[in-house]
């Protein structure tokens, strides 16, 4: 044994991880069950009372699941994780255990047209409010911040358009404002990007997407950083405050500086119950042992077909931070300097009609509503993803009418491109 920190690969496929003590197994066995037994009433006591680790209910944490949280967090470089159902259940538990009825939250205006929606809409039955910024104006957050900002919500690559988020940036002005910086890290993955060592106080993916890999399982995933001080001015009681449910704990004052992730679990997880499947666990846990391989494959692969793209008649630009001369390309080498991704947007110079045709004509590209996959997908989002936007809206999120998205998978480039070609020429 040695004190070496293990490299990105060997985390990947490793952390979390161990021969089954049963039976030797080498693979995360899936443990398909509802609950576990307990050694006598003391035990079960002092789990229910979180005077010790272990499981009680499925609902609330599985040992399938424990695998997956401990290695995304290691590969994040966060103290602790959350598995969930999906990407929208990450972002519910985490408002839910930052926000009370009246509060709000500062968003970039660039997201994933789904989150865009979760925020205007759904999570104003909860009484939390969302106020816009944007990512090209970084000035723009700091006048957001108001006194009932409890949160900064930013993309570290932003969904569709591949817009390259200055974490720095915003970081310090979360700082100034004294709330936590929540990063969703679902585009660029901890191997593009760790957006903890740019600032960054909680992470969410949808597992569904890069880090499973495979669009078989859907998924969500929390990290805590470890980074905030969540006692400070008392303005997150459910993590400074004595707890009711569990005789007077206080959750900070416990855990330390994985008390986020706990009170997520705890709190959140227990009372709402976005439970993820033992199951997708197993899936998920699978495609994540290749993830270094395969997210470096989806970023060389999306490099050529843009470079192939901005050459061709029938398109009017391309959005994508890895070619040179992109707005975005220098935040893009710092934050992703091993690729920028595989997902981006360009525009048809036939605008709408144009954009429905190409999806009705690619071959090898499947037309769905993912990304992340091993197969190439297109999409057109004004007509799809972000259709339940206004105009403004779409155009504001980079998914105007004449945009198209790729999510570039891991066929031979040549192929993807004879592909677009093909369809394009139609």
């Amino acid at each position: 044994m040695t004190d070496r920190i293990p490299g990105f690969s060997t985390l990947a496929i490793h952390a979390g991880a161990q021969p089954d003590p049963t039976t030797g197994a080498r693979a995360t066995p899936i443990y398909q069950t509802t609950s576990f037994v307990f050694d006598d009433v003391d035990h079960a006591a002092s789990l229910f009372g979180l005077q010790a680790f272990g499981n009680i209910y499925t609902r609330i944490g599985n040992p399938t699941n424990a695998v997956l949280e401990e290695r995304i967090a290691a590969l994040e470089g966060g103290t602790a994780g959350l598995a969930v159902a999906s990407g929208h259940a990450a972002q519910v538990i985490v408002m839910h255990t930052l926000m009370t009825p009246g509060d709000e939250f500062v968003a970039s205006k660039k997201l994933y047209g789904g989150s865009i929606n979760q925020f205007n809409h759904a999570f104003k039955n909860f009484g939390w409010n969302v106020v816009w910024a944007d990512p090209d104006d970084i000035s723009s957050f700091e006048r957001a911040v108001t006194p009932k900002t409890k949160a900064v919500f930013v993309e570290s690559i932003a969904n569709p358009g591949g817009i390259i988020t200055d974490l720095e940036a915003v970081s310090a002005i979360a700082r100034r404002a004294g709330v936590p910086l929540i990063v969703d890290n679902t585009l660029a993955t901890p191997y593009l990007c760790k957006p903890i060592d740019y600032g960054a106080d909680i992470v969410v993916h949808s597992l569904t997407k890069f880090l499973g890999g495979h669009g078989n399982s859907i998924g969500g995933m929390i990290v805590d950083a470890g980074t905030f001080n969540w006692s400070r001015e008392g303005r997150y009681p459910m993590l400074s405050e004595p707890r009711p449910e569990y005789s007077g704990l206080v959750l900070h004052e416990t855990f330390g500086n994985f008390a986020f992730a706990i009170a997520c679990r705890v709190l959140g997880l227990r009372d709402i119950g976005p439970a993820l499947s033992p199951f997708n666990a197993f899936l998920i846990l699978t495609g994540v042992e290749t993830l270094p391989l395969r997210m470096q494959r989806h970023s060389d692969n999306a490099k050529q077909v843009t470079e192939w793209l901005v050459k061709h008649k029938n398109v009017a630009w391309v959005s994508y931070p890895g070619l040179a001369g992109d707005k975005y390309n220098a935040l893009a080498k710092k934050y992703c300097p091993k690729g920028a991704g595989a997902v981006f947007t360009f525009g048809l110079k036939g605008g709408y009609d144009a954009g429905v045709k190409l999806v009705s004509n690619v071959k090898l590209f499947s037309h769905l509503a993912n990304i992340g996959d091993t197969r190439s997908l297109i999409i057109h989002p004004a007509s799809t993803t972000h259709r339940q936007l206004s105009d403004a809206q779409k155009v504001q999120a980079g998914a105007g009418p004449d945009v198209v998205r790729l999510s570039i998978g891991l066929e031979d480039p040549a192929d993807i491109i004879a592909d677009l070609e093909q369809a394009l020429a139609t």
